[in-house]
């Protein structure tokens, strides 16, 4: 099984979403469905990236590196270092 960490953008709140999950097409499903706290005001939420890992553990762990960060700068340097 793989894992993702993987960030959203919404254009709307001109705000970014930092998380991890197990499948990603329905976490993408599940944030634009208006489900979630955060992410309901911002849909629809975009995929602007994300990475793959082996185990829930390193996905978790990228994403809480990301979090602590609190810094716009770094993740747009993230989006655009991927191409």
């Amino acid at each position: 099984m793989v894992f993702h960490t993987y960030i959203l953008y919404s254009e709307k709140l001109d705000k970014y979403y930092v998380g991890s999950t197990g499948d990603l097409e329905e976490r993408l499903i599940y944030h634009n469905s208006g489900y979630g706290k955060y992410t309901k005001r911002g849909v629809p939420w975009n995929l602007v990236y994300k990475e793959e890992y082996s185990t829930r553990a390193e996905a978790v762990r990228r994403e809480m590196m990301i979090k602590k960060k609190k810094s716009r700068k770094y993740i747009e340097w993230l989006i655009s270092s991927a191409g």
